[in-house]
């Protein structure tokens, strides 16, 4: 199994994780709230942005990714489910340091975001 190395890489990553948050029956509906018009297209091209520049240093993304979860009624249950997605969809389809870096990256920006939704008195942990 090889490592992710290339923008094709974090694509194929992007694409199958949103696959499955798309059909979990807790996170795809909160998801589908922020999704405009049912249209994922938009949100798929800036999740390559974002994680192309998390593993691979494109410096293709800028934003503040945090103000977009604001509100969502997020709650620790759902950290715990997205990153336990998000490391299978890893492990399924790569192997390596960039892997690896990819799932401890969304473990250290999930919990940054529990604990400012919780400071903000929107996560119910």
């Amino acid at each position: 199994m090889q490592d992710i190395t290339t923008i094709e890489d974090v694509q194929l990553l992007v694409n199958t994780f949103y696959t499955g948050i798309q059909a979990h029956s807790t996170l795809g509906p909160i998801f589908a709230k922020r999704i405009e018009n049912g249209n994922w297209q938009p949100h798929l091209e800036k999740m390559y942005r974002f994680w192309g520049t998390l593993l691979l240093y494109t410096q293709t993304y800028s934003g503040s990714p945090f103000d977009k979860h604001i509100g969502l009624g997020i709650e620790a249950d759902h950290f715990k489910e997205w990153l336990e997605l998000f490391d299978t969809t890893v492990d399924e389809l790569f192997s390596g340091v960039v892997a690896n870096t990819a799932k401890e990256r969304a473990h250290n920006i999930a919990l940054t975001f529990e604990y400012k939704l919780e400071s903000l008195g929107e996560n119910k942990i």
